[in-house]
């Protein structure tokens, strides 16, 4: 059979050559239906797109393609066995492109994964279903979806909830090596989180994960050892990095605990292959779905030095279901899960698009373009229940000048629903890279940052400028389980970037920094403008320390604590706020920096601001009245009056007139225009259900800092 099928494939080629028929074989159709050993028409379809990538491919080496180069799958679903690659051999050009689509306007769904038998009935709370490959060749998940819903591992406590750690200390075991230091954490929980351990078989530790959070990061470790005496948890690997240990400051929870399954929509897989669901209610084992992922991947997309994949497009397609596999080392602390794997990795290409795709049910982030990559675009996708984030762009070290990441366009996208793996992941990340456009796009339900820009921290040289930011809507981020996150976060000399134009709203951190706009550490030449920022926890704007950045035209309004915050004092100009509105209902104005100021020290121009704050018609600044705020030689030309919005409690910031604007020069913008844009229908689908609003407001009551 294996012989036969080359020689079809040979013989099937020779008769192109021979019969000059290049032109009219310039589109494969695929179907659930389909044969590899078929013609590819539209009558009788290829299985896979392997086979109509290698056919391509075959076309390619014979230089005689001059129009594009069409993949047209039927709607159905297809189950992917092996990641989709591809390398130099698979480069259209820009008059023959190759496109992978759908037949019809209904997407097509290639899965990673696959789908289960039907559960038995145990009792009304516990079903179960054998997994054949888990007992037979050691196949083992972490993730599972039920009628296209990510359902969670046991843990405890459950999910939404976190135990408090007593203390942690640790002991470095070898250092000798820098890069095989090797350290045990001995975690001291309190006694009546250790009391569910207690009554554990050392067996059932075997495939436990200790998830904490801590600060801005989450550390995933496997459990090696408890101690009933000292209730304490051994784990073991890398030392703690120094900068944001773990200590009774951080929270965790118990993952993948057979006695920890006692919720509804919680699941438990055995190594013998047997998989334990608690049935939501309404389910019933004949009306539902049960899907496990496989594969990490859908697709590689790598070139090399030498030679780009070029011009390849995605079109209306829909990728779903993708693994990740935690190791046996667990995964240290990292910002923005920053090291981890996207289910479309793209290394060394250019002219790569994917347009109206939709990529879900992942267990890591959705699509990277990391180095050498440029001329690109993501647009009308939906990108949505990830186990990371959005869209990752450049790489966290600086590649030589010619390799690194630029033009990559994400423009009106659906990012919503995700960090359910890694906690600390971001909507859309610009590590290092240049010229990238992220415009249009609706992000939320992340449990940290909606958009970050820049890998670089101090004063050093950035590669990081001239990025746009604009447009997008940002909202509902954090949900009080990480901290020292923004709405938009920046890093490093940003030169020429802008972030214009964006709706940002409810981002709740834990503890502190759950902050709108968020210049953090040497953030330089950004320029923030005709932004609304409402309804966060910390500040609309803050500064850790930065230079020369432009704040202007903006509206904060309603923030808990200040609308205003800059945390270190510096010898140059930080930044220079005008022309801003600051509606507050409690909290500061501005609040104080690091170590305490009354403003005298700080390096930073205010003027021609607007500054309301409901029922205190003489506010303070860091201590001082208005009057000696401007002796100090601040906001001379600033005002205390209403702004005079339409009906800001419930968030419309429209001006019934705008007298008070004028006064400060302040230049109304259109903040409905931000987000995603064309059918109501595609409109619709951005905006967030209210039973997530509410689950979102239940989160943020429990927080206790």
């Amino acid at each position: 059979m294996f012989n036969n099928y080359f020689i079809y494939r040979s013989l099937m080629f020779i008769s192109f050559c021979l019969s000059g028929l290049f032109i009219q074989a310039q589109t494969f159709f695929i179907a659930t239906s389909g044969d590899d050993n078929a013609p590819g028409t539209r009558d009788k379809p290829l299985a896979s797109i392997i086979e109509a990538r290698d056919r391509i491919r075959e076309l390619r080496n014979q230089k005689k393609i001059t129009d594009t180069v069409y993949v047209k799958i039927f709607s159905g679903n297809y189950y992917l066995a092996e990641t989709l690659t591809f390398s130099e051999e698979d480069t259209g050009t820009p008059q023959s492109p190759t496109v992978y689509t759908s037949v019809t306007d209904e997407r097509p769904v290639l899965y990673g994964g696959m789908e289960t038998g039907r559960f038995e009935i145990i009792n009304p709370n516990l079903w179960r279903v054998f997994i054949p490959e888990v007992a037979m060749y050691g196949l083992y998940f972490e993730q599972l979806y039920i009628n296209g819903e990510r359902r969670f591992r046991a843990q405890s406590p459950n999910r939404g909830d976190f135990n408090m750690v007593k203390r942690v200390e640790e002991t470095v075991i070898d250092s000798s090596i820098e890069t095989l230091t090797f350290a045990v954490q001995k975690v001291v929980l309190h006694e009546d989180a250790f009391k569910f351990l207690n009554k554990l078989d050392t067996k059932e530790l075997n495939d436990a994960l200790m998830v904490f959070y801590h600060k801005w990061d989450n550390t995933r470790k496997m459990i090696s050892h408890t101690n009933i005496k000292d209730t304490a948890i051994y784990l073991v690997g890398q030392p703690m990095y120094t900068y944001n240990k773990l200590d009774d400051n951080s929270r965790y929870v118990l993952e993948n605990l057979p006695a920890a399954l006692d919720a509804p929509g919680e699941w438990f897989l055995q190594r013998d292959g047997n998989l334990y669901y608690i049935p939501m209610p309404g389910e019933k084992p004949e009306n539902i779905s049960c899907m496990f992922p496989i594969i990490e991947q859908h697709i590689i997309i790598q070139g090399n030095n030498d030679k780009f994949v070029e011009h390849v497009r995605f079109e209306n397609l829909s990728f779903q279901l993708t693994a990740y596999h935690t190791p046996k080392a667990g995964n240290m602390p990292a910002q923005a899960a920053a090291p981890i794997e996207a289910t479309v990795m793209i290394d060394n290409a250019r002219n790569i698009d994917f347009l109206n795709c939709e990529i879900a049910h992942t267990g890591i982030h959705a699509i990277w373009f990391r180095e050498n990559c440029s001329f690109s675009k993501v647009e009308r996708c939906h990108l949505y229940d990830l186990g990371g984030g959005g869209v990752k762009i450049g790489t966290q070290g600086t590649p030589h000048e010619k390799r690194i990441t630029n033009n990559i366009t994400v423009n009106n996208n659906i990012i919503q629903h995700g960090g359910f793996v890694f906690p600390a992941s971001v909507g859309v990340i610009i590590f290092k890279g240049y010229d990238n456009v992220i415009t249009h796009n609706d992000i939320a339900n992340f449990r940290y940052t909606g958009i970050s820009c820049g890998w670089v921290w101090g004063y050093a040289h950035s590669p990081t400028i001239r990025n746009k930011i604009e447009f997008n809507h940002i909202h509902h981020l954090g949900w009080g389980e990480l901290s020292d996150m923004g709405g938009v976060y920046t890093l490093g000399d940003s030169e020429g970037t802008t972030v214009s134009n964006n709706v940002i709203h409810h981002i709740y951190s834990y503890d502190y920094g759950g902050w709108g706009l968020y210049t953090d550490e040497g953030t330089k030449n950004i320029l923030m403008e005709n932004n609304l920022v409402y309804a966060c926890k910390n500040a609309g704007f803050h500064q850790h320390y930065g230079k020369d950045n432009i704040i202007r035209n903006n509206i904060f309004a309603l923030i808990k604590t200040s609308a205003i915050q800059i945390s270190r004092v510096e010898e140059h100009l930080s930044y220079t706020f005008t022309n801003n509105i600051i509606y507050q209902d409690t909290g500061d104005l501005i609040s104080d920096v690091w170590g305490g100021d009354n403003g005298t020290k700080i390096k930073v121009i205010y003027d021609n601001n607007c500054y309301w704050k409901i029922g205190d018609p003489s506010p303070e600044f860091y201590g001082l009245s208005f009057v000696d705020w401007k002796k100090i030689g601040k906001d001379k030309n600033s005002i205390i009056a209403n702004p005079q919005f339409v009906n800001p409690i419930n968030y419309d910031f429209r001006f019934k007139n705008t007298s008070v604007a004028r006064k400060i020069k302040f230049k109304p913008f259109d903040y409905t225009q931000a987000g995603v844009y064309g059918s109501e229908a595609w409109k619709e689908k951005a905006r967030i259900p209210k039973e997530l609003e509410k689950a979102f407001d239940e989160a943020v009551k429990k927080i206790v800092k």
